[in-house]
């Protein structure tokens, strides 16, 4: 893809976020207005743009497993790698190591991922997208509460089993109440029924749907704002460049060279691996109480670094 094209592509989105950090770096606004502008996208406009795709969509022929399992083979190489040098090599906590390879392999695929694939390669760019995000949040939610849980435990000595039947009833509990995992379900539901939006409804659908991709990115901006890169730079730095170098090659050769997945989705999956860390990772770590200054610096890093990197993935993908 000529890089002027791939310009237009990425200019925009971070662009937007740019603003969202000087609007929050300056205080434009109140406090606490990124975090309800950011619970507002993703309790409503960005389920909203979910469930209309899902529901109205053409769908991809051919089976998602292979796209799965090749883009969570590529995740859990990463987070193992990360993981093991953070503890071994860096000799951190494994409670650490864990928010290490959560870092490195839980992509923002929502914020960045939908309104680069949506310019690149367009709606059908974006479907092949819902099917990785389908899945995404119930099993990295999974693995990294696991992980976490037993990590924690590791390091304080707790020998205790870990009751397993439990944290997933809470793991569960927590799915079914998400907006993204009920837009997936009611958009599928939707498609069963065979039924169109009216006018009106569509009307209403359509606009939230508009507002998701430039209100999420302004909204990330500013809750960069409040993230440092002064804590764990080192280790921040080699997981970004897990995430936004090493995770994309794998991705890439498992669904190109292994798999034998159409281009399509090979681009997609290649650029949703290397779309920068998700707020997920900060999540675990102030649940958990480890690694804050980690996942912090990480997410600011990675998203600071995606413009290059993400820029160099679409010039090389074909197109």
């Amino acid at each position: 893809m000529p890089i002027a094209t791939v310009a237009e592509i990425v200019l925009p989105v971070f662009g937007l976020i740019l603003l969202g950090w000087v609007a929050g770096r300056l205080r434009w606004f109140g406090e606490g207005v990124g975090e309800a502008l950011g619970e507002f996208v993703f309790q409503l406009p960005i389920p909203v743009l979910m469930f209309r795709t899902i529901g109205t969509a053409h769908l991809p022929e051919g089976s998602p497993i292979p796209l799965w399992l090749s883009y969570f083979a590529g995740a859990g190489l990463v987070w193992a790698l990360a993981q093991m040098m953070t503890t071994r090599l860096a000799g951190r906590s494994h409670g650490e190591g864990v928010i290490a390879g959560l870092s490195a392999s839980f992509s923002n695929l929502l914020v960045i991922g939908v309104p680069l694939l949506t310019t690149a390669y367009g709606e059908a760019g974006v479907v092949v997208l819902f099917v990785i995000v389908s899945i995404h949040l119930p099993i990295m939610m999974t693995a990294g509460t696991l992980m976490t849980e037993h990590a924690v435990r590791r390091d304080a000595g707790d020998a205790t089993p870990l009751s397993i039947g439990r944290l997933l009833g809470r793991i569960v509990k927590n799915l079914a109440t998400s907006p993204i995992v009920i837009a997936v379900f009611a958009g599928g539901l939707w498609r069963i029924s065979g039924l169109e939006f009216g006018p009106v409804a569509k009307g209403m659908i359509d606009g939230l749907a508009a507002s998701a991709t430039p209100l999420a990115l302004v909204s990330m901006g500013m809750g960069l704002a409040r993230y440092s890169l002064r804590g764990a730079l080192p280790l921040a730095l080699m997981s970004s460049t897990l995430k936004l170098a090493v995770m994309p090659l794998a991705v890439w050769v498992l669904t190109a060279k292994v798999a034998h997945l159409p281009e399509l989705w090979v681009n997609v999956a290649t650029i949703s691996a290397a779309a920068p860390s998700g707020a997920n990772s900060y999540l675990f770590a102030v649940r958990f109480r480890v690694g804050h200054a980690l996942a912090s610096s990480a997410i600011a890093l990675s998203t600071l670094m995606a413009v290059v990197t993400i820029t160099l993935w679409l010039a090389i993908l074909p197109h």
